[in-house]
């Protein structure tokens, strides 16, 4: 299976690119891991993006914790059993960091810890042909995590650059900016988060989340969101 991904994106002369929601593990919700690999095959894909946040941390997190919750060994090795269920299925893949990756690795900063003490996210994991980045840009799209204070057509129309990002669990759309000599895309990302996990208390208020994921094709010009059915 690895080795035929592997020629699948050799072979083909365009890309086609699975981004992947928020998934929060191991707060993701049932159905959809399988649901993303439905959708790499639907379209044929031969490169893999998470939007970040592929890991909650809700033991460290800035959010009240349940205190009736895992603990913070067990949180984290429930989180790398369902990684590698996801690794199994996407081999090669690119992870652009989220606000709840970062939480460890903020936490040290504050505690005077160097860096130099602090292993990759891929040798924690156990995934180590995961490629864990800020963002990357393909194809003249920006694929990030994104912040609270842009939304993916917001980030686009400032930065004059296409931009697909997830972090706003509840907001799914492709918005397209067009002008005389211009034509972008804002691609904001669903995601595939389980709003009933005790970690998700936080947005108990917020509207339901989105759950998809989306495609990005022919060399990122044609950006398309998939629905799970729930």
């Amino acid at each position: 299976m690895i080795e035929a991904r592997r020629k699948r994106t050799e072979s083909q002369g365009s890309r086609n690119v699975l981004l992947i929601g928020d998934i929060h593990e191991p707060f993701s919700l049932d159905g959809y891991r399988e649901f993303c690999w439905d959708i790499y095959n639907k379209y044929n894909c031969n490169q893999v993006i998470f939007t970040g946040d592929v890991i909650d941390n809700h033991y460290s997190s800035f959010h009240t914790q349940d205190p009736d919750g895992y603990g913070a060994g067990e949180e984290l090795n429930r989180a790398i059993d369902r990684l590698q269920e996801w690794y199994k299925l996407f081999p090669f893949a690119t992870v652009t960091l989220g606000n709840h990756d970062r939480i460890p690795a903020r936490k040290a900063m504050d505690a005077g810890i160097s860096e130099r003490w602090i292993s990759p996210y891929a040798y924690v994991l156990g995934v180590p042909s995961w490629q864990f980045v800020d963002h990357i840009i393909l194809d003249d799209v920006l694929y990030v995590h994104g912040d609270g204070a842009s939304h993916a057509a917001i980030r686009a129309k400032k930065d004059l650059i296409s931009v697909a990002q997830g972090h706003f669990h509840s907001r799914a759309y492709v918005e397209w900016i067009v002008g005389k000599k211009v034509k972008l895309f804002g691609v904001q990302a669903p995601c595939g988060i389980d709003d009933k996990a005790y970690a998700m208390a936080y947005g108990k208020n917020a509207p339901k989340s989105a759950i998809g994921c989306t495609v990005i094709l022919d060399n990122g010009r044609l950006p398309i969101i998939e629905m799970m059915e729930l």
